[in-house]
């Protein structure tokens, strides 16, 4: 197994360079929307880390921290993916795992992620983590995204 490490996205090229492997999961992005839409979501708390191997970005994962009277404090997955070519080399494991400890460091009772229906190979990824099927979220469309 290749050695990896895991970096914040703190500079407009560390985010970009993000991009390729979260446009995989997030297509209708467009490159030039990228970096600009990452820094609004930034001052708002989201944070961007991918996992590096081999010199390139094998993994990516953007994600917040929020509180609420139904969960406590939590961690929040809003993205998390492997780029295609790196697949089943347990990056997806190591980038959750990693999550997972900034969850508990941060003194978190949970963290949390939606995924697509239509994502069975996710959930099968999620169920290996122990993570259960906690809820529905429902979703009533008010205008295209981007």
């Amino acid at each position: 197994m290749q050695p990896t490490s895991i970096h914040r996205a703190e500079t407009d090229p560390d985010i970009l360079r993000c991009f390729p492997v979260m446009h995989e999961l997030r297509p209708h992005l467009p490159p030039d929307s990228f970096v600009p839409t990452v820094r609004r979501q930034q001052e708002q708390g989201y944070q961007l880390v991918w996992l590096e191997a081999g010199g390139e970005v094998a993994a990516v994962a953007g994600y917040r921290f929020g509180e609420n009277l139904a969960r406590g404090r939590f961690l929040y997955v809003d993205d998390l993916v492997t780029s295609s070519a790196a697949r089943r080399h347990g990056h997806g494991r190591r980038l959750f795992d990693w999550l997972v400890e900034q969850a508990r460091n941060s003194g978190c009772q949970e963290l949390h992620l939606d995924t697509g229906v239509q994502r069975v190979e996710a959930h099968q990824f999620y169920e290996k983590q122990q993570m259960t099927f906690a809820s529905r979220h429902y979703v009533l469309k008010l205008k295209p995204v981007c």
